[in-house]
């Protein structure tokens, strides 16, 4: 009988050539989704709905990134045949605690995100872990998210405060991370997150 994690992480992606199964789940739930939102045109902000539904190998159904080849609009002129490692974006809500307590008044889905999740330490995942969402959602972490000047549109000094650096002057970028899809299903919030990651060697994240 598979375990409850070998289920998770079906179907398995090749990764350098080879087949790479997870491990072990870090614990039975990791985080929580709070929302989640998604809109059909490139701008910053997304509307909240009451759920989405994750496409495999796709993205968010109705989402202007949904797609197998590029979709960001300055990305795609660049990168366009591409695969797209951007299909959805998790943004975790401690970041809006954060922004608030230095006065922007944010709103889930206004820095563009698809899943707001608490609870879960996501710019800390290495890369290719992949996170259940709700009952069937599997997605895999590729990358993180580089704050862009629309965020200044939305509040001015958005973009500046969602960088920082650590103690070597290494930029940090906090505005969450992408995943690919592998498993559909449908989210909402309330929605458990549990978490596996691949055998270490871990690699860290890079923007993507």
């Amino acid at each position: 009988m598979p375990s409850s994690c070998e289920l998770l992480f079906r179907p398995y992606q090749r990764h350098s050539g080879a087949i790479v199964e997870p491990s072990s789940c870090l614990e039975p739930c990791a985080g929580i989704v709070t929302a989640v939102s998604r809109s059909p045109t490139h701008s910053i902000v997304k509307t909240t709905e009451k759920s989405i539904v994750l496409v495999a190998g796709l993205g968010v159904e109705g989402d202007v990134h949904q797609g197998t080849t590029v979709k960001h609009s300055l990305r795609r002129l660049r990168f366009g045949r591409q695969p797209n490692l951007r299909q959805v974006h998790l943004l975790h809500a401690e970041l809006h605690d954060e922004l608030r307590e230095r006065g922007f008044n944010l709103m889930p889905g206004q820095m563009g995100e698809n899943v707001t999740t608490r609870g879960l330490d996501l710019l800390s995942l290495p890369r290719g872990t992949r996170l259940r969402l709700g009952s069937n959602a599997v997605v895999e972490v590729t990358g993180l998210r580089s704050p862009c000047t629309q965020l200044n549109r939305l509040q001015d000094g958005l973009m500046a405060a969602s960088l920082t650096r650590d103690a070597t002057g290494n930029v940090i970028r906090k505005l969450g991370v992408m995943a690919i899809v592998i498993v559909g299903g449908s989210v909402q919030a309330g929605d458990p997150i549990e978490v596996a990651l691949l055998p270490v060697p871990h690699c860290s994240l890079l923007p993507v």
